[in-house]
């Protein structure tokens, strides 16, 4: 199907379709107006990113949002994707995700594309996505060229401490047993990861 007058935008340059993009993405996925408002109101030139795709009516027909991974500072993650019900089954998807890669690589210069999904695996599978282990989008990045140094650190020895208790010490803690520890993420939802060539 030939997808003539298509146009995927960032969602933060034009506000007006911020009302129609919650109620598309509430259809699928209910949550608070307010919290998802709130949401697709965070949408800037960097990231977090909304993209919605658009006809040549002006009518928005799909949603997805790029999120920064800390510890993956090449990749981004691709959530709420997502096509207007009455617009299914037209390729509109799969229009939207090349869209969405090319933005990524061309704009936002990542290299690969993280997400996660129940029940799409297929779709994204021949998009060229693969499995992987689950990926956070919490947590913070540190760059590994910073270092940082305290110097002159402030030392009061002109002000003596005194301490006067009558409480009494505590006793030591018990020795605890060692553990293994399980570091795996169980999720229901399928990771996969795409390299932008």
């Amino acid at each position: 199907m030939e997808h003539k007058g298509l146009q995927v935008l960032q969602l933060h340059k034009y506000p007006q379709y911020l009302r129609p993009c919650c109620e598309l993405i509430n259809e699928e996925w209910p949550r608070s107006e307010t919290a998802r408002m709130m949401s697709l109101q965070a949408s800037c030139e960097k990231l977090p990113t909304s993209l919605i795709l658009i006809n040549s009516d002006k009518i928005l027909l799909g949603h997805c949002k790029l999120t920064a991974i800390p510890s993956i500072p090449n990749s981004c993650f691709i959530e709420t994707v997502v096509i207007s019900k009455s617009m299914r089954g037209q390729k509109l998807g799969t229009y939207l995700m090349k869209e969405v890669e090319k933005y990524c690589k061309n704009v936002l210069k990542l290299e690969m594309l993280h997400l996660s999904t129940k029940g799409q695996e297929n779709f994204y599978t021949k998009l060229g996505y693969e499995f992987c282990a689950p990926v956070s989008i919490y947590g913070s990045c540190i760059p590994s060229n910073i270092v940082t140094e305290v110097s002159n650190p402030i030392k009061r020895e002109d002000t003596p401490v005194k301490v006067t208790s009558n409480i009494p010490i505590p006793p030591p803690l018990p020795i605890s047993k060692p553990t293994t520890v399980n570091n795996t993420i169980k999720t229901s939802k399928t990771y996969m990861f795409k390299y932008l060539s």
